[in-house]
């Protein structure tokens, strides 16, 4: 297994949509002949789960179901799925998964926030009353949603600050992703810092901002020819950890300093390696050996 040099984080990826990541057989091959320690997967079944994890390798999270249903207006669309969730967490938990991640997303971004977060927050108590028992944790990630509404939560530090407050469980945690951070404009130290007590997982992506697209473009309006970047706007984009804006080295040190004992997991949305399986290995590939080293 790879680990990082500063706090022997292990590393591992997030499961893309390629069509070689679908066939799981080829994928967990993949991980074990190139030392990656764990696998993050959408909602699998608890027997997929079981098929990677009887290879040595481990599962890192797992999807929830339904995000945006959790937020819906509808109260039987949002009854239907925490229990959804809460037995879908139950069979994983059952093949040996802790970890599940997931973004606090509204169904219905036209609607004020106060009012989605509301609806967010009663199904989200529901459902950690549910898993807590059990011994899960949630990562919520910190996107911030799809344009025009950028209808998530728990992504900057004041979000962050009343989810919590609203629902302490300590079954809910959170995805440290600083490139969403970054692109959004917050200082990602300062926030690993305030909610160090809460991480339970990271995300490794970086994000690149492209000064000519930016002056081509500006940074408010959609352009009116170009098309946005594959995991972008017109004038960034996501991209393989440490070809971007993201200070990883000194935020790998603050991991450690703050005690996080949990994994590292490389999330592969940058389009120079896609869309041909040998480009998208050889960028997770590059990716491990650029955590490896820090």
């Amino acid at each position: 297994m790879t680990y990082t040099r500063t706090g022997s984080f292990p590393i591992g990826f997030r499961r893309g949509r390629t069509a070689w990541q679908q066939d799981l057989d080829r994928l967990i091959r993949f991980a074990k002949d190139n030392d990656f320690a764990f696998l993050d997967t959408g909602p699998l079944a608890a027997g997929d789960l079981r098929r990677i994890t009887s290879t040595g390798v481990e599962v890192g999270t797992v999807d929830l179901k339904q995000w945006s249903d959790l937020g819906s207006p509808d109260p039987a669309k949002r009854g239907a799925a925490v229990a959804a969730n809460e037995e879908h967490v139950r069979g994983a938990v059952g093949a040996g998964i802790r970890y599940f991640l997931a973004v606090m997303l509204a169904e219905d971004g036209s609607r004020p926030r106060r009012e989605n977060f509301a609806y967010l927050v009663e199904s989200w108590k529901k459902l950690m009353a549910a898993i807590e028992p059990l011994g899960a944790r949630i990562a919520l990630e910190g996107w911030p949603g799809p344009p025009p509404h950028f209808a998530a939560f728990a992504g900057t530090p004041a979000d962050c600050r009343a989810v919590f407050e609203a629902i302490p469980s300590p079954a809910l945690g959170l995805n440290f992703d600083p490139s969403h951070l970054v692109r959004m404009g917050i200082d990602s130290s300062r926030f690993l810092r305030e909610f160090a007590g809460r991480v339970v997982h990271v995300h490794a992506k970086d994000i690149l901002f492209l000064e000519e697209e930016r002056y081509a473009h500006g940074n408010l309006q959609p352009a009116t020819f170009a098309e946005p970047h594959k995991w972008g706007g017109q004038s960034w984009r996501y991209g393989l950890p440490g070809r971007g804006a993201v200070p990883w080295r000194d935020l790998i040190g603050v991991l450690a300093e703050v005690g996080y004992r949990g994994r590292i997991s490389i999330e592969m949305e940058d389009e120079e390696f896609h869309p041909k399986p040998e480009r998208e290995q050889q960028g997770l590939i590059q990716g491990r050996d650029f955590l490896k080293s820090l």
